[in-house]
């Protein structure tokens, strides 16, 4: 989503406040100068409420309150620059934030998780960062920070320039159209720059793959269509099956369809790979003659967030040891009939939007309690309902391969007593599998992620 249009020269500020209710105090008059009817106080009051019980603190020296107010805007966002340092407290370790973000969303928005979350995105990267805290003025912090927003910082046409790649082009839409395949699958994260936005194959629809397309200069609005898939290897076409997989549960891909995956080493600018895939063929174990794979009540954005979650953990571990969790994803119901708690639930009593797994601040939270033993069980809408759960289903226990052990049981059993989907992830290899109706499909493989 681009956000840069809700970002304005007037709402970017030098901060002269040392502290963090000073610091609110500032974006707040300079966010809300134009707008009439709000209640300045009140919306303090629930910004350091948050901060209270949960830091907004993301890291790399930045923070992002937020908020909802009732206003004719859908956004806004201030942004304010501290050389010496804001401290910010929150329930932690004390923190010095030197450039805070503050996104202000209309009460009726839809989408405000994930702006939150682009925001993050965007501020996630320590150079860019840096080079926004060390902006001579805030005119020239805020066209950075637009630049940035925007996707501008990148110049397309490679493909133009490299003829062995427009061969590779060539041979992969013949291939394309002589294996009859619905689409081709470009794996662009192979180029050091963005492709040219005129890629396109002539009567067949073009997939940009990309670990992601912020940090690839991709603007989503160019293209046809662009997946954000993450890998944890540099081995050709390594994102393919997760691909593959989120293309399915998004509706770009059908269960009948052939697809046509073109690719090459990341950051070699050179692709070598055409490879025509069969998704009836490669998922036919784990749908059988369904092909709803996603359960009905799990949004496809919460889906790709728990699993982009766990290979995260499979390939990191948690503080520096492996970790095994299992994620248990909707039909919450009757999963909750099933599990019972084995702690004290830590998600009890806060407001659903903040344990909302797509909510930016959630991540470190769920991989600090993925040391809990038992389940995180989450609603089809990304609502962490528990953690610490203990998944029992003893009625539909069958026998699995070799190697996998409880966890792996304990995620087919309930996938099959229930319309959920689960995640697990094993803390001896760091494998991630799938499992939906009782059928496991692994997502990364043992070993992939230290491979070359």
């Amino acid at each position: 989503m681009r956000i840069d249009r809700f970002f304005s020269r007037s709402r970017v500020i030098e901060l002269e406040g040392t502290s963090m209710q000073g610091a609110l105090e500032e974006l707040l008059k300079a966010a809300t100068a134009r707008l009439r009817g709000v209640n300045r106080a009140e919306v303090l009051r629930q910004l350091l409420e948050r901060e209270s019980t949960m830091t907004t603190y993301l890291g790399n020296g930045v923070a992002l309150p937020h908020v909802r107010v009732k206003m004719s805007s859908r956004y806004i966002i201030a942004v304010g620059r501290s050389r010496e340092g804001i401290l910010y407290e929150g329930t932690g370790e004390p923190k010095r934030a030197h450039l805070i973000l503050l996104p202000i969303a209309n009460q009726a928005t839809r989408d405000y998780l994930t702006v939150l979350s682009t925001v993050a995105r965007l501020v996630r990267d320590s150079d860019f960062v840096a080079s926004l805290v060390d902006a001579p003025d805030t005119r020239v912090l805020y066209e950075r920070l637009v630049a940035g927003a925007g996707g501008l910082t990148t110049k397309p046409g490679l493909l133009r320039k490299n003829r062995a790649n427009q061969l590779m082009f060539r041979a992969a839409e013949r291939v394309a159209r002589g294996s009859h395949c619905s689409a081709v699958a470009v794996f662009a994260d192979t180029l050091t720059s963005a492709p040219d936005p005129g890629l396109k194959f002539k009567g067949i629809r073009t997939i940009l793959v990309t670990a992601n397309a912020a940090e690839s200069g991709i603007d989503p609005s160019q293209y046809q269509d662009v997946v954000q898939v993450r890998s944890f290897s540099k081995r050709r076409l390594a994102q393919l099956r997760s691909f593959v997989l989120l293309g399915m549960t998004r509706g770009l891909i059908q269960f009948n369809d052939r697809i046509c995956c073109i690719g090459g080493l990341a950051g070699s600018d050179q692709f070598d790979s055409i490879v025509v895939v069969d998704v009836q063929r490669e998922f036919q174990t784990l749908l059988v003659d369904q092909t709803d794979f996603l359960p009905a009540d799990v949004k496809p954005e919460v889906f790709e967030r728990v699993l982009g979650i766990a290979m995260e953990l499979a390939v990191e571990g948690r503080e520096g040891k492996p970790v095994g969790c299992l994620f248990v994803l909707g039909d919450t119901a009757k999963v909750e009939k099933a599990s019972k708690p084995l702690v004290l639930n830590p998600f009890f009593g806060y407001k659903e939007e903040d344990r909302n797994i797509l909510n930016p601040f959630m991540d470190e939270t769920v991989k600090e309690y993925s040391l809990l033993d038992g389940a995180f069980v989450i609603r089809g809408d990304g609502v962490l309902v528990s953690a610490g759960s203990l998944i029992y289903a003893p009625d539909y226990l069958h026998s699995l391969p070799s190697g996998l052990g409880a966890r792996h049981a304990a995620a087919a059993a309930i996938s099959l007593a229930t319309q959920c989907i689960s995640i697990v992830v094993s803390s001896s290899t760091g494998q991630v599998t799938v499992f939906r109706r009782g059928v496991l499909l692994p997502i990364m493989e043992r070993g992939v992620a230290g491979s070359t």
